[in-house]
């Protein structure tokens, strides 16, 4: 899997940090050996950051031409139109099946393109009425973190590129993959979805010295049993309200959307790494009936369970 970022004199070390991190990660864990990261700009030589700081090494724009993934990371605050020569590039990748991506600002250059006409985009929120001002053919939703349409992929604010990348992590190598590089990176791995594209946000943990955290350990060993708030407010010795309250401040959810989000999640891993059948996971993820399982996955994925469990298998 070859990955390539666009550079650009003024972009912040950030923003070229975060994807080099995530993808970066996937390799030192031995999780995919063959993915490579390279920095291209519109001429090979260096660029200078934001910061300061002055990157060699970056390749020339024919570099793209053999990439499975074209990302721009940012784009100048000025956000200036994109060139001819380099949406012309980008159009180009895309046509012969490379995934493009614009995280945080660089979603401006990817709609320049036309390759998001008529559909949902979303950048930095406090760039989203100049985002409809200029495309008026692109859609936009401030709601999510990012959309992944399949071939093309905006993000949201800055640290949603860490979540975006995380996400094309588990499109291609799946959950527990992505889940391993999280973990390895101290950042929440779980996200809540919507829409046909998977679309996620994130979760806040609990502190670990917490009563909270104690319900949330002992839960996540229980997924497969009920879970009703008055149980979980049991566990706490608290009050059903006060626990709500409480529950909300630690992980940024509501008690029931968490247990279900966990559910879910557990059912995805399931999914991608057994052959139990669809009954047995709505059973050990804790649904009531396959029916209830096929309608929440389907709502929060868009995708059936077997379906989904059909795109790990075939790509297996």
């Amino acid at each position: 899997m070859k990955i390539v970022l666009y550079a650009f004199d003024g972009i912040t070390m950030f923003h070229l940090a975060a994807p080099l991190m995530v993808f970066g990660e996937v390799t030192r864990l031995g999780l995919a050996p063959d993915w490579e990261t390279t920095l291209w700009s519109d001429r090979a030589g260096s660029i200078r950051t934001e910061e300061g700081y002055t990157l060699g090494d970056i390749a020339d724009p024919s570099t793209v031409d053999s990439a499975d993934i074209v990302i721009v990371p940012s784009w100048p605050v000025a956000l200036p139109p994109i060139d001819d020569a380099l949406a012309a590039q980008l159009r180009t990748a895309h046509q012969r099946g490379a995934e493009i991506a614009g995280l945080c600002l660089g979603s401006f250059a990817i709609a320049d393109t036309g390759l998001l006409s008529g559909r949902a985009a979303v950048t930095h929120w406090t760039k989203m009425d100049e985002l409809r001002e200029r495309n008026a053919h692109t859609d936009s939703d401030e709601s999510v973190l990012y959309i992944d349409h399949g071939d093309v992929m905006t993000s949201a604010g800055t640290a949603s590129s860490i979540d975006s990348c995380l996400h094309i992590v588990r499109k291609h190598l799946g959950s527990a993959a992505a889940t391993r590089v999280a973990r390895s990176l101290v950042v929440a791995p779980h996200r809540e979805g919507g829409q046909a594209q998977y679309i996620e946000r994130p979760v806040t943990r609990a502190e670990e010295d917490t009563a909270i955290a104690d319900v949330v350990q002992w839960a996540l060993g229980r997924l497969h049993e009920p879970l009703p708030i008055e149980r979980l407010a049991d566990r706490a010795r608290m009050s059903r309200r006060n626990f709500i309250r409480q529950f909300q401040v630690a992980t940024g959810s509501t008690p029931a959307r968490w247990v279900l989000e966990q559910r879910l999640n557990e059912a995805r891993t399931l999914l991608e790494t057994t052959t139990q059948s669809i009954e047995n996971i709505s059973a050990a993820c804790g649904f009531g009936s396959a029916v209830t399982f096929r309608q929440n996955f389907t709502s929060a994925f868009a995708v059936a369970p077997t379906a989904y469990r059909k795109q790990f298998t075939d790509g297996s």
